[in-house]
């Protein structure tokens, strides 16, 4: 037992503003030291409204003997007098007592956190994943933690599925985890989201539009991995410069009135106002022309249709580029 208490840091800096990591520190704190004293005594507090004598008790030594958990919320909330109670305390922190305190990290109560990592506190890193890399392995450690095995592949098909926010990111691993045998590749997780993908073949193009080579590509790519059917995205494509080139020679007039007129809706109008920015006629001319190689392309049962939609998107994004000019 001695060992696993000793584990227990007296005083744990959770340094971050990634709400989902933060409250996953806490709860494994809280865990930990239930494992070693199951009748522990933890107490929240809110740094900011904490008034110094409040926690006098949870900080001296028990008569009684028993664990402690303090967890103080918005570290970087705490007034002064508090900040240089807890700081005193750090140095010669009770054994018995873990202290938990959130902090955002960022410059506001900067002193206080400085102070309790010199006072030798553990850091636990909490802050938001800035990189794709990073929330690559945030997925796999997901897995890796429920005792599964992923990918680096099918880490990235999730991402593109799900997108980057942790909280919905953790809840799609462990849905994965409940409905599979725990291995999980790229294919497991296309299988699974295919239904979330039913309108890539406009995604593709929107982005092509406004020539966004990389975010039509990686569009491309998710949606013919998962088994979108390419002549869709043909259309999508083809659609998409038709469009622009009509409302382009419209004019800027007010979407509603146009509605009648070129016999779409106003959404869809004022969608491809924004995108005919940066087009000239000449460039729709050479755009219309990649679309249509495309469509016969792939209707055309061409051996590579993946590369004649490629082609089409740096085809399209080259002519907004040339028309520019």
């Amino acid at each position: 037992m001695g060992g696993v208490t000793a584990s227990l840091a007296p005083i744990l800096l959770v340094l971050g503003d990634e709400e989902l990591l933060a409250t996953r520190a806490v709860t494994e704190a809280v865990a930990k030291a239930r494992s070693v004293d199951p009748d522990v005594d933890v107490r929240e507090y809110q740094a900011g409204t904490l008034v110094v004598g409040e926690i006098a008790e949870m900080l001296s030594p028990s008569l009684f003997g028993g664990r402690r958990v303090l967890v103080l919320r918005a570290g970087q909330d705490a007034r002064k007098d508090l900040v240089a109670a807890l700081l005193a305390y750090a140095k010669n922190p009770d054994p018995d007592v873990q202290l938990v305190v959130l902090h955002l990290g960022a410059a506001k109560g900067k002193a206080f956190a400085d102070g309790l990592k010199a006072a030798g506190a553990t850091v636990v890193p909490a802050a938001k994943l800035k990189g794709h890399r990073e929330r690559v392995a945030f997925v796999r450690d997901e897995i890796r933690r429920a005792g599964g095995k992923c990918t680096d592949d099918a880490a990235e098909t999730l991402i593109a599925a799900v997108g980057n926010d942790l909280r919905e990111l953790a809840a799609a691993c462990s849905q994965l985890m409940a409905d599979t045998d725990g291995r999980i590749g790229a294919d497991t997780v296309a299988r699974y989201y295919r239904g979330r993908v039913e309108v890539t073949g406009f995604t593709v193009a929107d982005a092509a539009m406004v020539g966004d080579v990389p975010g039509a590509l990686e569009a491309l790519r998710w949606a013919l991995h998962v088994g979108v059917d390419p002549v869709p995205i043909a259309d999508a494509i083809a659609d998409g410069v038709r469009t622009v080139a009509r409302v382009a020679a419209a004019g800027r007039g007010d979407p509603y009135q146009l509605a009648g007129t070129l016999g779409m809706p106003a959404w869809k109008i004022r969608s491809a106002q924004q995108r005919a920015r940066g087009w000239t006629p000449e460039g729709l001319v050479q755009a219309m022309r990649a679309a249509a190689e495309c469509n016969a392309a792939v209707k055309g049962g061409s051996d590579d249709r993946a590369y004649a939609l490629e082609r089409a998107v740096f085809s399209v994004a080259a002519a907004r580029q040339g028309g520019a000019r």
